[in-house]
């Protein structure tokens, strides 16, 4: 147990966290036929139609919808990175979104996410447990679409993890420096906030301009700081909830946000500078 008492009440109260079902909405509408999984018609910022329950191991805490077990689909995964010093409790309610979204979250419990190792690590778990037939995971993990995330060192520790193959899809937010994209195969979505002090937006952009090979957007979010991300995820929880859906789900009412002559982030007031690279201008709108 951490001798610091606040560290040690953080691991306690996620530890309560694993044992709580999270009240969302009961009744999924009917279910997509392109996906399976249950439209929400570019409501990317409001809860998803899955209750959520949550599960703190030693290496990785897991937040999922709760039926996962009764589902007759397997749920994509996204892996996530804290920032420094930082438990995936304080970003608690973004975790739990994408999990109302149908997605099986793999938070990695390290304070320091840089290299991506613990991240991945919630990959490998997760493929245990879905050959485990005592576990409700059983048969329900789609490791054949993962995306990876994070907040400032772990987002840097999200782009680090895309050089692991299972990786298809990123979305970091406000990376710190410690990180290459040489190592990425799939699309990207590069998140900063405009008044960022500690991340400047220019850093996130240099991540930007070295991922010519793979398809990349950069979007900066008007008036954000670097702690916009703690909690829900404030204006970056809708963005990455459709870049997700589209790139992991095949959600095509999500692609009009990035891609296409008019894409929707593209056009909208909540960002402040908005670029997509030449891969990422070949993608069509449908």
């Amino acid at each position: 147990m951490p001798r610091n008492p606040a560290r040690r009440l953080l691991l306690a109260f996620a530890t309560f966290l694993s044992a709580v079902a999270l009240a969302l909405p009961a009744t999924a509408p009917p279910a997509s036929a392109a996906t399976g999984f249950p439209p929400v018609d570019g409501a990317w910022s409001s809860p998803g139609p899955y209750a959520v329950a949550v599960k703190v191991e030693a290496v990785t805490t897991f937040y999922y919808p709760r039926d996962i077990g009764q589902s007759a689909l397997r749920h994509p995964v996204i892996i996530w990175g804290n920032g420094s010093f930082a438990f995936p409790v304080v970003y608690r309610d973004l975790l739990i979104h994408w999990a109302s979204h149908g997605f099986v979250v793999a938070a990695s419990n390290s304070t320091q996410a840089d290299t991506g190792l613990s991240m991945r690590a919630g990959i490998d778990r997760l493929a245990r447990l879905d050959g485990d037939a005592g576990s409700p995971f059983h048969g329900r993990i789609d490791l054949a679409h993962v995306g990876a995330s994070g907040h400032s060192q772990g987002a840097a520790g999200a782009i680090n993890a895309a050089a692991d193959p299972r990786v298809d899809a990123i979305a970091p937010i406000q990376p710190g420096p410690l990180a290459t994209t040489s190592g990425l195969h799939g699309p990207a979505l590069f998140l900063a906030g405009q008044r960022d002090s500690i991340v400047w937006p220019a850093l996130v952009r240099a991540f930007y301009d070295s991922a010519g090979r793979v398809p990349a957007v950069y979007a900066e979010l008007k008036g954000a700081d670097h702690f916009t991300t703690v909690g829900d995820g404030g204006g970056f929880r809708g963005v990455t909830t459709a870049w997700f859906r589209f790139h992991l789900m095949g959600d095509e009412q999500a692609r009009g946000e990035f891609f296409g002559p008019s894409c929707s982030v593209c056009t909208g007031s909540a960002w402040s500078d908005v670029r997509r690279n030449a891969e990422a201008l070949q993608i069509p709108a449908s």
